[in-house]
């Protein structure tokens, strides 16, 4: 299993952006990078900065995802029929902890793949607890009985902070969500520009 040595937060103040749209992110106080060179002036970015920033964040998103789990998604977005950077993003949602968080079983995507993995989550009435399972359209992912009166969970579903897309259907009484459909790039709610298509240029370059 992959770990996060760092904390998760600093790659919001090393982006520079709150790329989570949280609250409590040290961004919204601290706009500038971590560490004692952090406040310095940054130069203009090379292209290629540009696409590495691209995809460190669009990594970062989706919390542990390790260098070579990220390539390897990239490379069967690229061996699948039409648009790559489009593929990439529907790979990526299709993540199971990427369903718990957008369906707001847990509050955050790192507590989404720790959700997962202690055997909190159902798909199909089966229990999983491989974060990165793929899941298809139909599948039905739901808390586990046990499980749904934590106050991880209870207090997730009743945050304001983000909405549920519209490709994921949520009965909260149930604690049942159904993966309707893999989303487009424009369907995804991120709160911060992210740019696949960068993602594909440096992994092509």
């Amino acid at each position: 299993m992959s770990k996060r040595h760092t904390q998760k937060y600093k790659i919001d103040r090393r982006m520079g952006e709150n790329i989570w749209g949280r609250s409590k992110s040290p961004i919204n106080s601290r706009p500038y990078g971590p560490g004692e060179h952090g406040q310095r002036r940054k130069g203009k970015m090379s292209d290629f900065g540009l696409q590495l920033m691209a995809k460190q964040k669009l990594k970062g998103y989706y919390g542990n995802i390790t260098e070579k789990q990220f390539k390897r998604t990239y490379g069967e977005a690229q061996r699948r029929r039409g648009n790559t950077a489009e593929n990439l993003i529907g790979l990526l949602e299709s993540r199971l902890d990427a369903v718990v968080y957008r369906s707001k079983f847990v509050p955050t995507v790192f507590a989404a793949r720790q959700f997962v993995n202690h055997g909190h989550v159902k798909v199909n009435g089966r229990k999983v607890t491989i974060p990165s399972y793929r899941c298809k359209p139909g599948d039905v992912v739901e808390v586990r009985e046990k499980s749904r009166n934590m106050a991880l969970v209870l207090e997730a579903l009743e945050s304001p902070e983000r909405d549920i897309p519209d490709y994921i259907e949520i009965d909260p009484k149930a604690m049942k969500a159904t993966y309707s459909r893999i989303p487009e790039f424009s369907d995804v709610p991120y709160p911060v520009k992210m740019e696949p298509h960068l993602v594909v240029e440096f992994y092509s370059s």
